[in-house]
């Protein structure tokens, strides 16, 4: 079991539950703007975020959003160690920084030093694609040997300065070099690690990239925060890393919709049936867990309705709905969303 550290009121390893993370990305001058994305991003059940803090004046919009927000913040800092001493001093609950760029080693000192202070925990994060150059050179290239060598190094570099109050992460786009280095790893430190993705692309290959890539690591028991890297609004990063965490079992999924992939058996539109309950269902203000079962015909839909609370089987142009494994009636294509959704909220 890992170390646990606490980010304002959540904690991370320890054997806590994997929290979720995002990133702001409008501009961090921009304090309306900002919090007003932190707010989605806490609605939509974000329980960190991170700012990018690239100079004195988003050092200082981060103090005034403090005051207006009881959500965790975590600096992210590159180059300027000054930066990184301001955005604690200003609120910052966690920092992130790359010992590599931070600058010399008094410069690292002064940071560590004004973190033990204040008790700050720091994030140090190593990206495939940000490697020391002997590493590169010692390796051949980007290698998951590479990838924890200099892991081990920048951690090391910190505690050498008495701190451990610290959170690791090692992140790649390559999804099994992402996968091996943290296999690699897991039995070399003691940290809370933050797993994701880097850079793993757009709304439709992002997700199939982070769903393998950090699913593999949560299966495998590595995981203790994580944030998943989209090239699209944040709040659909959030939103999938729920997904994730509720498909492995490591949250309750309160919802759960279940359908059929069709065959030659299907005489409906299951497709645009599904997407249709499926909407409904998470337009619902439902605090009560729900299975629902949509399938397209009668050979598997008795017996998925029997696992489901509610259910429908699709016919000729008709659909038959069931109840905790009951059939409860039998109506039209045309009605069968709505004759459901009637069933299940008055119930």
């Amino acid at each position: 079991m890992t170390k646990q550290i606490l980010c304002r009121n959540i904690k991370i390893g320890g054997g806590a539950p994997v929290s979720i993370q995002s990133m702001t990305n409008v501009n961090s001058k921009n304090r309306s703007e900002l919090l007003m994305q932190i707010n989605e991003l806490e609605a939509a059940g974000c329980e960190i975020v991170r700012i990018a803090i690239p100079d004195i004046e988003a050092a200082e919009a981060l103090k005034s959003i403090r005051e207006k927000t009881e959500m965790p913040l975590v600096a992210d800092i590159h180059f300027d160690y000054k930066l990184a001493i301001m955005a604690m001093e200003y609120g910052a609950d966690k920092i992130r920084i790359n010992p590599g760029n931070i600058g010399d080693k008094e410069n690292l000192r002064k940071v560590v030093n004004f973190a033990k202070k204040k008790n700050i925990p720091i994030r140090v994060g190593v990206n495939s694609g940000s490697l020391e150059k002997e590493i590169l050179h010692k390796y051949g290239g980007v290698t998951k040997e590479g990838i924890v060598e200099s892991a081990i190094k920048t951690l090391a570099e910190i505690e050498n300065f008495d701190y451990d109050n610290l959170v690791l992460s090692i992140k790649s786009s390559d999804v099994k070099m992402n996968y091996e280095s943290h296999l690699l790893i897991k039995e070399r430190i003691k940290y809370p690690l933050h797993i994701g993705i880097t850079e793993s692309g757009t709304l439709k290959s992002g997700m199939i990239k982070s769903s393998i890539g950090i699913g593999s690591l949560l299966l495998a028991g590595i995981g203790d925060t994580m944030r998943v890297s989209l090239t699209a609004d944040p709040v659909k990063e959030v939103r999938l890393a729920k997904e994730i965490l509720e498909t492995v079992g490591l949250r309750k999924k309160n919802i759960e919709l279940i359908s059929c992939p069709t065959c030659g058996r299907t005489k409906i539109d299951l497709e645009a049936l599904a997407n249709d309950i499926e909407a409904r269902l998470e337009s619902m203000e439902t605090r009560r867990p729900l299975k629902v079962a949509v399938m397209g015909c009668i050979v598997n839909g008795p017996g998925e309705a029997r696992e489901a609370d509610y259910g429908v089987a699709g016919g000729n142009g008709k659909g038959i709905i069931f109840a905790k494994g009951e059939i409860i009636k039998t109506v039209d294509e045309k009605n069968i969303v709505s004759e459901l959704m009637d069933i299940i909220e008055k119930d």
